[in-house]
């Protein structure tokens, strides 16, 4: 599938940072280019933070105008402001994602995932998903919606023209042996993982009981390695809230500790072996 919001979450990231350079290149502070402007305080701020949903064209050109933008490198950043304005499927989901997470896994050229006793949103089925939502807090309307948001973030995997990302995928075999839903559901989503794991793009490891406890990792995470050479990006995910992490040195340590995580995991080959005796059990 084609996805027009792609790469608009990476355009709004990199327009904000482009601002942010030209308007400290001029010397002066960001109050003062809003008092220029004639704008409230903080608006500027919050553009350079990357605090806004959509950039206003007519916003970007009195700044580029301010900062004596011309020629090529103008023509440049109002086709990124283009870019960064295209308003994405998530946005008719604010109840669900609290920040950009879907944008950057959209966006992402690579995604690496590490789940230790759920299967990764973007491997799950329809059955699987809503037998664990049902076991928490949230109203059915909430479910409902996070369970088309779901569907929607794994279309990624199904994009043409070579912007389907790349997905390496650490499951657990913790993950799969909860007693949810009825045994052809529960068959039926390990058939599933095998089928996505043959894909070119997908790479996918187990890490057993048999092998002992869970290695490198203890908690879920999402590496995203963006394209424009902007900066790996990771999301750390607890039952109500993701943080972002984007200060170096944490995202590298996350990098290595997920290395390590795939190295205490079966290879894509047996662990297509591996869930194919696990779904033989179930028949």
């Amino acid at each position: 599938m084609s996805d027009e919001a792609y790469g608009a979450t990476v355009a709004k990231r990199k327009l904000s940072r482009r601002l942010a350079e030209l308007r400290k290149g001029t010397g002066s502070t960001a109050n003062q280019i809003c008092d220029l402007l004639d704008w409230g305080r903080g608006k500027v701020g919050r553009m350079e933070a990357n605090q806004w949903i959509r950039p206003e064209m007519s916003d970007i050109r009195d700044l580029l105008r301010i900062y004596g933008v011309t020629g090529v490198e103008h023509d440049e950043l109002l086709d990124l402001t283009s870019r960064a304005r295209v308003r994405a499927w998530w946005r008719e989901y604010a109840d669900i994602f609290e920040n950009e997470f879907p944008g950057f896994e959209s966006d992402a050229t690579r995604i690496r995932v590490f789940m230790p006793l759920l299967l990764p949103g973007l491997l799950q089925t329809p059955d699987y998903t809503q037998a664990y939502m049902r076991t928490g807090s949230r109203p059915p309307a909430w479910r409902r919606k996070a369970l088309e948001s779901r569907q929607r973030r794994q279309e990624i995997l199904d994009r043409t023209g070579g912007t389907a990302p790349k997905l390496i995928a650490v499951i657990t075999e913790a993950s799969l042996f909860y007693r949810w839903g009825s045994r052809e559901d529960r068959r039926e989503q390990i058939e599933h993982l095998i089928a996505v794991g043959n894909r070119p793009n997908v790479e996918l490891h187990i890490q057993r009981f048999a092998d002992g406890p869970v290695a490198g990792l203890v908690s879920p995470i999402n590496i995203f390695d963006l394209p424009e050479g902007e900066p790996t990006m990771v999301f750390t995910e607890t039952d109500y809230t993701m943080e972002e992490v984007t200060k170096p040195a944490r995202v590298d340590a996350y990098a290595r500790s997920f290395a390590l995580a795939v190295d205490a995991s079966l290879e894509p080959h047996n662990t297509a072996l591996y869930l194919s005796e696990i779904a033989e059990k179930l028949e």
